[in-house]
Parts: structure tokens; C-alpha cells; sequence
């Protein structure tokens, strides 16, 4: 049983973790990321799959923590879908570096390592190489910008031709009965 909740702990915190040679960003200022965020583009995995007109909204918990509501459009079914969740930091408050939780007990990675002084574009990468998001205010990003991020994430082992580009359809009406996620 002892070796089961050392494997297990050492599993949890693996998923917390931040890549090699990727560094959070510093002078993290929370209640200027706070608000809605727009996914540009993401890595492709299995929870997000099939979703476009994707948005993260953050804002303040009772307890000190954030609150995260993802937000996405199931076009094939016609719905939108939401999952409701919960992120606290992991270091210093002025650190980029955050853990997210949708599964009760089970947290994964949240690394805030690009972040433009205005707060209106951020990268976020999980645990690993495997996930990695560009975010923006807005739901489209200058040409330029979004080279310039590309490249950033190339130069730090992604690879840009794998991310997949979120649609955004500025017709698309929010209709107020989401689905929740799990």
C-alpha cells in the first residue's frame, strides 16, 4: 500500500511539473490575466477535440483561488460544452506557473511562459511538450504576432505544424444552456 501512494504522489506531481528549458513567466500579475481569453491555436488532444469557438474565462475564487470556465462549440452536435474548474498557483503568486483542476482531486499543469506586457497574448504549456496553447484577448491574433509566437514555440521543441488553429465564428450566437464536461 506504501509503495502504491508513493507511485501515485509521484505520478500527481509529474502532471504539476513544467517542461525542461521552459521557464514560467515572472512578475505574473493575476488580476491583470483575470478575464476572458480567446484559444488561438492548441496542440491536439482528446478533450478538446472537435471544439471550435474556444474560451477560457478566469476570475477569483472565495478561497484565494481562480476560478476557470472553458467554454467550446460542439458544431457536430450543435451545442456548446463547458467545464468548470478550479487553479491555484504552485510557487510565488508572481509566478506564471499555476495548477488547474476539472476532476476533483487531480490537478494538471497550467505554465504561463509568454506573455506580452499588455496582457493581450499568453502561450501555456502543461506538464510536458504535449500540450501547449496560444491565447489572446481577442479572437484572432495579428499575422505577426502569431508567426512570432510560432517560432518561440519551435525554438522550444514544438512543433508550429501541428497546432491546430481554433475557428472562431463571429455569428455563432452563445446559447445559454451549455453542456458540462466532466
Amino acid at each position: 500500500m506504501k509503495k502504491l501512494l508513493v507511485i501515485l504522489t509521484l505520478a500527481l506531481a509529474g502532471c504539476t511539473g513544467i517542461p525542461d528549458g521552459i521557464e514560467p513567466v515572472d512578475d505574473f500579475q493575476l488580476d491583470r490575466y483575470l478575464g476572458t481569453w480567446y484559444e488561438i491555436a492548441r496542440l491536439n488532444h482528446r478533450f478538446e477535440r472537435g471544439l471550435s469557438n474556444v474560451t477560457a474565462q478566469y476570475s477569483m475564487r472565495e478561497d484565494g483561488g481562480v476560478r476557470v470556465v472553458n467554454r467550446g462549440y460542439r458544431a457536430e452536435e450543435g451545442k456548446w460544452e463547458e467545464a468548470d474548474g478550479k487553479a491555484f498557483f504552485v510557487d510565488d503568486s508572481d509566478v506564471g506557473r499555476l495548477k488547474v483542476s476539472f476532476f476533483g482531486p487531480f490537478y494538471g499543469a497550467y505554465n504561463v511562459f509568454e506573455l506580452d506586457d499588455d496582457y493581450q497574448y499568453a502561450m501555456v504549456v502543461g506538464p510536458n511538450r504535449s500540450y501547449l496553447w496560444i491565447l489572446a484577448r481577442q479572437p484572432r491574433l495579428p499575422p505577426s504576432t502569431l508567426a512570432e509566437l510560432k517560432t518561440k514555440a519551435s525554438d522550444l521543441g514544438f512543433d508550429p505544424s501541428e497546432l491546430i488553429m481554433v475557428e472562431h465564428d463571429p455569428d455563432l450566437r452563445r446559447s445559454t444552456s451549455a453542456t458540462r464536461r466532466p
